[in-house]
């Protein structure tokens, strides 16, 4: 229990590796307890789903554009049946405004590709203050490892 009182082991292992796999107990919890103990250490946090994040580069730092999706009943008009483009702010651009670490928490990790998994880490490398943790799945009790780890790199 020693590690959701401090959560120090976790985070010089997170500013240590920048991209950090994470697997956590089914019941929840543990994240939150985590996330909030980054927060009083001075991070910025962001929680995100990794389900539909596409490009990660360009989701969390470029403007971008996005579809509605197409619920069957739109007119072909001049927007075409997929609807008109909008355009999307990047996700990390507020938070990285300041000098503050930014940590950016994914859920559902699993679904993502082992390039898409290659290009987080790679993020972490060209931005300094950026940290990014991806839960794996589901575990018995709180397990961590570098992504390189993980990814056998």
């Amino acid at each position: 229990m020693p590690l959701l009182l401090s959560g120090r082991g976790f985070r010089r292992d997170l500013d240590a590796c920048g991209c950090m796999a994470i697997n956590v107990p089914l019941e929840g919890g543990a994240e939150t307890r985590l996330l909030r103990r980054l927060r009083a250490a001075g991070y910025r946090t962001q929680l995100s789903s990794a389900r539909g994040l596409g490009d990660p580069e360009v989701f969390l730092f470029q403007t971008h554009g996005i579809r509605p999706p197409h619920l069957g009943h739109h007119r072909v008009g001049r927007s075409a049946a997929v609807g008109e483009v909008q355009q999307v702010m990047p996700q990390l651009a507020e938070l990285l405004a300041g000098e503050a670490p930014v940590v950016l928490w994914l859920l559902e990790g699993q679904v993502l590709s082992r390039s898409e998994l290659f290009s987080l880490c790679d993020l972490c490398r060209r931005e300094p203050r950026l940290r990014v943790v991806v839960e794996m799945g589901g575990a018995r009790q709180l397990s961590w490892q570098p992504m390189q780890t993980l990814l056998g790199d």
